[in-house]
């Protein structure tokens, strides 16, 4: 039986309190918040789980084994450096820290103290993102050209960090998943459509190895709530939808082939679309939020790194969306990582 303590109730912390207390081997025994009204929510849900404003309590509780730390982003650092030193395994929500080297650093006194660090990279346990890699990694899907992915909603608004690093850290964990690898550059554009000092709205274009381009959109200000990604090889496509109860995954075998036919007035060749079935792969529900849950509680138990979500493929996603942040500075120009 794992114990595990969460530091921060706010939107995500309830989401961790409710997961380790159902699982069979692990069970929450302290959380922490400023807020007394939401310390008050969880003791009324969860009467045995000791609540406290002052998160040093957990970290120096020695029947916890293991720390949540959701709080705010500019905190991450912080309270992580202090959990792993005070002996607690470490799952902290995204992004690990505000700079690279900071995710290294944290990744480098986890080995030092012989602790797991894990950052929340929840859609790489997402069953129709897994499937969408298995499509790609079997070749099926030919060369992959290029993907796009959406992620927008009416708010909700932050005030710590902007939209990109509120939400495009889960399109570039996802991209990093899917292609095995970071992005070797960035250009982005973001606007501050609601007058604040964050941008609300952001487009990064991403270039992976193999001439792979990405493009991905993210706002707080839209009227839909939109989770997608297609994903455009040369033999057939993919579209994953997030919130498509008919299933999430569906595989068009769709491509364009090139004739051989000499044609003197339209050029050597001609272009054609090839168009046939669309399949709907069945993919059984799994709540990603449980199966992150279970892998970091497997990684404890075995003493295994959490390679799926550690702290190099957290440097990554950081300093992809440190370039895209120098890139709309630049206003949109051309950053290498």
């Amino acid at each position: 039986m794992i114990s595990v303590g969460v530091i921060g109730c706010g939107h995500w912390g309830p989401n961790h309190i409710r997961i380790f207390s159902q699982l069979a081997n692990s069970r929450v025994l302290m959380c922490a918040d400023l807020d007394e009204k939401r310390l008050a929510s969880i003791s009324a849900l969860f009467p045995e789980i000791v609540t406290t404003k002052n998160y040093k309590e957990i970290l120096s509780n020695p029947a916890i084994d293991a720390v949540v730390v959701a709080v705010p982003t500019n905190f991450h650092f912080k309270i992580t450096q202090e959990a792993l030193q005070a002996g607690k395994h470490v799952l902290c929500e995204k992004p690990l820290a505000m700079n690279a080297d900071e995710c290294l650093q944290l990744g480098d006194i986890a080995k030092s103290v012989g602790k797991l660090l894990m950052t929340g990279h929840i859609f790489v346990f997402n069953q129709g993102i897994v499937k969408l890699r298995e499509y790609i990694a079997s070749g099926e899907m030919g060369k992959i050209h290029y993907a796009h992915s959406e992620r927008t909603n009416l708010g909700p608004f932050r005030y710590d960090v902007n939209a990109l690093w509120d939400l495009a850290p889960h399109d570039i964990s996802i991209f990093n998943f899917l292609f095995n690898s970071a992005p070797v550059s960035v250009s982005a554009r973001g606007h501050k459509c609601l007058g604040g000092n964050l941008e609300d709205l952001g487009f990064a274009t991403l270039d992976y190895p193999d001439n792979i381009m990405v493009n991905v959109h993210v706002s707080w200000l839209d009227p839909k709530k939109v989770r997608q990604i297609t994903v455009v090889g040369s033999q057939k496509m993919v579209a994953w939808d997030d919130l498509d109860a008919e299933g999430p995954i569906k595989l068009y075998d769709k491509h364009v082939e090139k004739t051989s036919v000499y044609y003197e007035t339209y050029g050597e060749f001609q272009l054609l679309s090839r168009e046939g079935s669309i399949t709907i792969p069945k993919i059984g529900f799994n709540e990603p939020l449980k199966a992150q849950a279970l892998y970091f509680l497997q990684c404890v138990e075995k003493n295994q790194q959490p390679l799926l979500a550690d702290a190099a493929k957290a440097a990554d996603v950081v300093r992809t969306l440190a370039a895209i942040g120098e890139s709309i500075n630049r206003r949109g120009e051309l950053v290498k990582l």
